[in-house]
């Protein structure tokens, strides 16, 4: 198992504790009951996580002596809405879940923002433990303390930022993903070595086949660079001022085609497609060579993501959507663009307002 400490400046100073490794649920109970955050736990999970591990770390937790209770709901991005949220809350209320309980996010990305922002508010804030089930959730969600819900016109609009105690990555979980939804994460990972890291953008050309096939020495080593990207990213902006935005690479046009699907686009195949779509932004803006987008392309390919836009799509529809990102500003979208492989726009100032015929030409090109 691998330790990270993600030490956080803003107020109030924070360190979060990260564990990467496999069959980690009786490890992370011994944590608890060692020294316990809580007097009792809430397990939030969706109903497909309930049924392969909600038990599961149930009976670990109370095999040394910790009480939890579980509460789930339907799986999927159409479920993370204000009335779910309210729902979970109302199951809560029943549990009698004071000050004194903790909430523990056990799934993928959406439970984590969905979970998160119930412990946020829950009595204005209980503790949270992240306990990621997807790559994708291990490599983002789970980290760095965002948490949000979707309205039906843009995409975590509304949450809050509350870092987690603890995050227990157990890649073991991985091995019950289809392949669909463990290539989500993929795309995660290429985007943390664009934005920050050129040495293991290199790496991932190299173990293809390794991440594809799920080897699990190949996984952990993937899963702990990208944690760590992140975590360095997020100390450096915890509140999302300025240099944490580098983090939405391929974002405003993938939040863009999520909402516009109607959430039935996954989020890692969305962000696939804007890395490559917003790659062509940043040629033609000039910065980033027409190499470095090809090289990116072709890793997205390589990990069988999508980097067209789905059938029947509409350019101008899809440059409406953006205004509705949370990087938005006057009615106007902002892009975070790379420098390079491996690196940003330097200094706070990392999005840009584009014009909307160069995003409409980006667009066409894909």
């Amino acid at each position: 198992m691998k330790r990270i400490d993600l030490e956080y400046r803003a107020f109030p100073a924070w360190t979060t504790h990260v564990h990467v490794g496999a069959g980690l649920f009786s490890r992370l109970a011994a944590d608890l009951a060692a020294d316990p955050p809580a007097h009792r736990y809430a397990i939030l999970h969706d109903r497909t996580v309930g049924r392969l591990y909600g038990a599961r770390l149930q009976r670990a937790l109370a095999r040394v002596g910790q009480r939890a209770e579980r509460v789930s709901f339907p799986a999927g991005e159409a479920a993370k809405t204000r009335e779910t949220k309210q729902r979970i809350e109302d199951r809560l209320l029943k549990l009698g879940a004071g000050r004194d309980w903790a909430i523990l996010a056990l799934g993928g990305g959406v439970t984590g923002d969905l979970a998160g922002f119930v412990a946020a508010t829950w009595h204005r804030g209980v503790p949270l433990i992240q306990v990621p089930t997807t790559l994708l959730a291990m490599i983002d969600a789970a980290v760095g303390g965002k948490t949000a819900v979707n309205l039906r016109g843009g995409k975590n609009l509304v949450g809050a930022m509350h870092q987690p105690l603890a995050v227990w990555a157990d890649v073991a979980t991985l091995g019950t993903l289809s392949d669909r939804v463990y290539r989500e994460g993929l795309a995660e990972l290429v985007k943390a070595a664009v934005i920050a890291d050129a040495g293991l953008f290199r790496w991932l050309e190299a173990h293809v086949n390794e991440l594809r096939s799920r080897k699990r020495a190949v996984v952990i080593e993937a899963v702990t660079r990208a944690i760590r990207i992140k975590g360095r990213v997020v100390r450096q902006d915890e509140r999302e001022l300025g240099r944490r935005a580098i983090l939405n690479f391929g974002h405003t046009v993938g939040h863009a085609l999520e909402s516009l699907s109607g959430y039935t686009l996954r989020h890692g195949s969305a962000v696939a497609i804007g890395m490559a779509v917003e790659a062509r932004l940043a040629v033609q803006l000039g910065g980033f060579t027409g190499r470095a987008a090809d090289r990116l392309i072709a890793l997205l390919r390589a990990f069988d993501l999508p980097v067209e836009l789905p059938a029947g799509s509409v350019p101008a529809r899809i440059v409406g959507a953006t205004r509705a990102d949370k990087k938005s500003r006057r009615g106007r979208a902002r892009y975070a663009l790379p420098a390079a492989l491996g690196r940003m726009t330097a200094g706070s100032d990392v999005t840009r307002e584009v014009e909307d015929s160069a995003v409409l030409r980006a667009l066409r090109r894909n």
